[in-house]
C-alpha cells in the first residue's frame, strides 16, 4: 500500500522524486489551479504558457511531465487536467479531484516519492485527493515477474511509494482524520480488487473464507463459517445447489462487527462465485475469461466490514458472504431441477447460469432472521443490467423508495456511478412456475429487473432492503482512467462504507 502523509512544507522547497500539480480548462486556454503558486513563480509566472505551447488543454485525466526549473527541489513537475474551471466562488468538484490524484498516480508508477500540490480547500478535498492518489496507485503483480527478476529490477514497475499531500495541515484534527479515513477506505477498496483480481485457481470458496477469517480476527471482527456439511445441514438449498457441482465445495461466511453504543444494524450481503461457467448451462465462447470476478459482490462486502471496524464506526454491521463455483459434472444441479431454499421455498431451476440470485435467496433468507433494520446486497448478478447502464454504473432496486434514492445519492456523493431501477410488480409472474414455488428465471426482457424481484422473495417482511448489481463496473476490462485500474475496481465499496457513516450518525434520509 503506498503510503500517504501532510505536509506543510512548500511546493518550491519539498524534496521529491516529482511534484504533481493541477491545471484546468479555461476558456482561452490552460489555468494553474491552485496550490500551484510556486511553482507557476519558479516558471516565471508562465507555467500556463508553457503547458499550452505543449498542447495542454487541462481536460479532465490529461497528463503532462515538464523539466522542474532549477528553482524546485524536484526533477519532474507533472501537470494533470482537472477539467473546466469552477465558477466564481466555487470548488473543484471532490470527484474531479479524486480523478486527477488517480491519473498523477497512475503516471507515477515506479516513483518512490511524490508531492501532490492539488487544490485542498478543505477537509472533503483532502480526503478526494488521498482516495484517489492511493487508489490510482494501485497494481496486481503478484503473478508478474516473481522474486528473482524483482530482485534484479526487471519486474514489473512498482506502485508510487509515498504520497506527500502538500497543504494538508498534519495538526488539523478535521484534515488528520479526512487522511486517515482515506488511507482505511483505499486501503479495503485496494484489498477487494486484489481478491477480485485472484485467479480462480487460488482462490476457491475455502481459500475466500480462510482470507475473511484472518481479516476478521485481526479487526475484532466475529466471524462464523459453514462448511459443506453445515449447509446441508442447514437446509441451504440455494447455495449447495449451486455448489454441488464444483470439487471445491460451498461457504456460507458470516462477518460480525459490533459497537457499543450501536443503535442500528445494517446488513450486507454478497454474492461470491469464485468462478462461473454457467455450470451445465455452460456459458458461450468468450464469456469465460473474466469470470473469476464473479465474487465480486461478496469481495465488497467483505471490505466494507472491515472498513466499519477499523473507521469504528457506531453501527453493527454484518456481512454475509454467499461463496460457491459454479461448474458442470455429474453432480452439478441441471436445468429442471427443483431446489429447496434456506426460506423453505422451492425454485425451479431453469438455468444453471442464473445462479447468484440461488445464493443470494439463501443469504437474504438468514440474514433477514436477525431482523437488521436494513439488508443491502450487492451482486455481479446480470449482463442485463450492463446491456441497460453500460460498464461504469450499477443499478440500485430496492423495496422502499426513499432506500433506494438515499443509496444512488451515496453512491454519486462518494464518486460511484449509480441508477435508480424500478420493480416493476408485472415481471414477477413470469417467473411462474407450474413444479415450484418460483422459477430462477422469467422474461428476458427486462432481465436485470426480474433477479431483483426474486431476491425480493427472500427478504424478511417488513424489511428494508436494497439490490445492488454491479456487474457493469465490478471489473473493468478497457484501459485504467483516472483512478480506475484494468481489472477489478473494488465497486460498490465506498458506497456501503458511507452508508454506514451515515446510519451511525443518524444522517440517512
Amino acid at each position: 500500500m503506498t503510503a500517504l502523509t501532510l505536509s506543510t512544507a512548500g511546493a518550491a522547497t519539498l524534496r521529491a522524486d516529482a511534484l504533481v500539480v493541477g491545471v484546468a480548462k479555461g476558456a482561452k486556454g490552460p489555468v494553474v489551479a491552485a496550490g500551484a503558486e510556486a511553482v507557476d513563480k519558479a516558471f516565471d509566472g508562465k507555467l500556463a504558457s508553457v503547458l499550452d505551447a505543449l498542447g495542454a488543454s487541462g481536460a479532465e485525466g490529461e497528463i503532462t511531465k515538464l523539466p522542474a526549473p532549477s528553482g524546485l527541489k524536484v526533477p519532474v513537475v507533472l501537470a494533470v487536467g482537472l477539467g473546466s474551471v469552477p465558477e466564481q466562488d466555487e470548488s473543484y468538484d471532490e470527484e474531479a479531484l479524486r480523478r486527477a490524484a488517480g491519473s498523477a498516480a497512475r503516471a507515477l508508477h515506479g516513483v518512490k516519492k511524490a508531492a501532490f500540490a492539488l487544490p485542498l480547500d478543505d477537509a472533503s478535498a483532502v480526503t478526494a485527493v488521498a482516495e484517489g492518489a492511493l487508489l490510482g496507485a494501485y497494481a496486481f503483480t503478484v503473478y508478474q515477474g516473481g522474486e528473482k527478476k524483482a530482485a534484479k529490477g526487471e519486474g514489473p514497475k512498482q506502485p508510487l511509494a509515498e504520497v506527500a499531500l502538500l497543504g494538508a495541515k498534519p495538526r488539523d484534527k478535521e484534515h488528520k482524520a479526512a487522511a486517515e479515513r482515506a488511507i482505511v477506505v483505499a486501503t479495503e477498496v485496494n484489498i477487494a480488487r486484489d481478491l477480485v483480481n485472484t485467479p480462480p485457481n487460488d482462490l476457491t470458496p475455502e481459500a475466500f473464507a480462510a482470507v475473511a477469517s484472518a481479516a476478521a480476527k485481526e479487526n475484532g471482527i466475529k466471524v462464523q463459517v459453514l462448511d459443506e456439511k453445515a449447509l446441508v445441514k442447514g437446509g441451504y438449498g440455494g447455495i449447495m445447489g449451486v455448489g454441488k457441482g464444483s470439487e471445491n465445495p460451498p461457504r456460507l461466511v458470516k462477518l460480525t462487527y459490533t459497537h457499543s453504543k450501536a443503535e442500528k444494524t445494517l446488513a450486507f450481503v454478497g454474492k461470491g462465485i469464485t468462478y462461473d461457467s454457467g455450470g451445465i448451462s455452460l456459458k458461450p465462447a468468450g464469456h469465460n475469461e473474466t469470470m473469476k470476478c464473479d465474487m465480486a459482490g461478496a469481495a465488497a462486502v467483505f471490505a466494507a466490514v472491515v472498513a466499519a471496524a477499523k473507521l469504528g464506526l457506531q453501527v453493527n454491521v454484518t456481512g454475509w458472504l454467499a461463496l460457491a463455483e459454479n461448474m458442470p459434472s455429474g453432480s452439478a444441479t441441471k436445468p429442471g431441477d427443483v431446489l429447496r431454499m434456506y426460506s423453505g421455498k422451492t425454485v425451479e431451476v431453469l438455468n444453471t447460469d442464473a445462479e447468484g440470485r440461488l445464493v443470494l435467496g439463501d443469504a437474504l433468507t438468514r440474514a433477514s432472521e436477525e431482523n437488521p433494520d436494513a439488508i443491502v446486497d450487492v451482486a455481479t448478478l446480470t449482463g442485463a443490467m450492463v446491456l441497460a447502464l453500460g460498464d461504469r454504473t450499477f443499478g440500485v432496486m430496492a423495496n422502499d423508495d426513499a432506500f433506494r434514492t438515499s443509496i444512488h445519492e451515496i453512491a454519486e456523493e462518494v464518486g460511484e456511478a449509480s441508477w435508480p431501477m424500478p420493480l416493476p410488480a408485472d415481471l414477477r409472474k413470469t417467473m411462474d412456475s407450474p413444479t415450484a414455488d418460483i422459477a430462477n428465471m422469467g422474461v428476458r426482457m427486462g432481465g436485470g429487473l426480474v433477479a431483483g424481484l426474486f431476491l425480493q422473495e427472500f427478504v424478511g417482511e417488513d424489511i428494508t432492503w436494497a439490490h445492488l448489481d454491479i456487474a457493469g463496473p465490478a471489473f473493468h476490462e478497457g484501459a485504467p482512467y483516472g483512478y480506475t485500474p484494468k481489472g477489478g475496481t473494488g465497486s460498490a465499496v465506498r458506497t456501503l462504507v458511507r452508508l454506514a457513516e451515515r446510519t451511525a450518525t443518524g444522517d440517512l434520509g
